[in-house]
């Protein structure tokens, strides 16, 4: 089915009432989606919301200059309803910027991957479902320009007019696999870690590559220089990769310039430009003037956190096998089921959970972990720590478990049974 293209664009107080009480006056949930320019600006707000409700039409709202009042007029018409968003993860964060939380969420996206679809954007699964082909052009667009052409609204407003016919049409699909449920607890998942949990502020120490630096002295001149950068990023309202992009800052580090001459000619710096370079190398200068004691030491490692895979591999062939065999039985659960092996379990909690494992199994009585292995629901507890829903821990803690007691033998098994009935939902709340 094709939608005839209307819509509203709202840019002050008086049109953010009129259009929440438009939409207050529609029914079922709300298709949502963001527009945002953090390529361009310091932050990942949005500079546009486009809101979709069936009987209540489609209405983009531009909250720049306004934002306190958009969120007084819509947070109460949208706040705890039902969402239905495509890739929802930056949007969700943005909106909470904007006070806006969903009660429930439907990532059509998400769905689309459980469905079993390998190409789940918007506008495959639109053409799919209704055989319209969107517009495209429009997604890296700086979205904090003014005013916003004509043929950027357009495309913004196809973006919500279709999701509630994806919901439908999938919710059928994943109800056919049996796959809604689970579906399901990744949206609450999306929810709470995406809106409803505040997001952690970077800091210089999560620079990509800081590892790479090695002494003292560069790492106090990537702080520095991290520093500096953030404080022209927001005083200009630009990404900070603009002014100085991250891996110029780890360069630098690593070289530790002392000279002019010397930045100039690091790799990726604007050398040629003298006003930048004097500047830069202030603030290195700045940076080696503080005394050394006050200088950062590189970042212990922590001996829970499981090291590289070539370090693992190399010193811990025990645990690394580990970790392979139940890496093995996850993937080949996952084709079965049709879905990705990281949607069954992320790659990430999958090394977590194995790494701890081992290291309990490394310091506790031989006969105390036959029986917590086999007596107890060893494996589900630790996905659940880890961050794993209660749908992945059902069906990978088998398989962690057959790969728990191989580590010595190196015989694997592979059991079907009940670890017990822990529930995820009661230690992260996913639900």
């Amino acid at each position: 089915m094709e939608h005839r293209l209307e819509y509203e664009l709202v840019a002050t107080p008086n049109g953010f009432s009129q259009a929440a009480r438009a939409l207050a006056s529609g029914r079922g949930p709300f298709a949502i989606d963001t527009e945002r320019a953090s390529a361009f600006r310091y932050d990942d707000r949005a500079f546009l919301i486009q809101i979709h409700r069936r009987d209540a039409g489609t209405f983009l709202f531009a909250p720049e200059g306004h934002r306190e009042e958009l969120t007084a007029q819509l947070g109460p018409v949208v706040n705890g309803a039902d969402w239905i968003v495509h890739a929802a993860g930056e949007d969700l964060a943005s909106l909470a910027l904007l006070g806006l939380h969903p009660g429930r969420l439907f990532d059509t996206e998400l769905a689309a991957r459980f469905a079993g679809f390998e190409r789940p954007n918007l506008g495959a699964m639109v053409q799919v479902f209704t055989g319209v082909e969107l517009e495209k052009g429009h997604g890296r667009e700086d979205w904090s320009t003014l005013p916003l052409p004509r043929d950027w609204l357009d495309y913004a407003a196809l973006d919500v007019v279709y999701l509630h016919d994806l919901a439908d049409a999938l919710t059928e699909q994943l109800e056919q696999r049996g796959f809604l449920s689970f579906a399901e607890e990744e949206f609450a998942h999306l929810v709470k870690s995406r809106s409803l949990t505040p997001m952690e502020p970077k800091t210089w120490r999560d620079l990509k590559g800081l590892s790479a630096v090695r002494t003292q002295a560069g790492l106090q001149i990537a702080k520095e220089l991290w520093h500096e950068r953030d404080a022209i990023a927001l005083e200009r309202d630009v990404s900070p990769g603009v002014v100085l992009p991250n891996r110029v800052i780890i360069e630098i580090g690593k070289a530790v310039p002392i000279t002019p001459s010397e930045l100039a000619r690091v790799h990726g710096f604007p050398g040629r430009q003298r006003r930048a370079t004097a500047q830069w190398f202030g603030y290195i200068e700045t940076a080696l003037a503080h005394p050394r004691d006050q200088w950062p030491e590189r970042a212990p490692r922590d001996p829970m956190t499981p090291p590289s895979k070539g370090n693992w591999e190399r010193n811990h062939p025990e645990s690394w096998q580990f970790y392979v065999e139940a890496r093995e039985l996850i993937a080949a659960r996952a084709s079965k089921m049709g879905i990705s092996p990281e949607h069954l379990l992320a790659p990430s909690t999958l090394r977590d959970v194995i790494w701890q494992a081992a290291a309990e199994r490394a310091e506790a009585d031989e006969a105390k972990w036959e029986v917590m292995i086999r007596g107890t629901d060893f494996a589900v507890r630790r996905l659940c720590a880890a961050g794993a829903r209660q749908w992945q821990a059902e069906i990978v803690a088998p398989m962690l478990a057959a790969a728990f007691l191989s580590v010595r033998s190196g015989a694997a098994w592979y059991s079907t049974r009940q670890l017990g009935g822990w529930d995820c939902r009661k230690t992260n709340g996913t639900r």
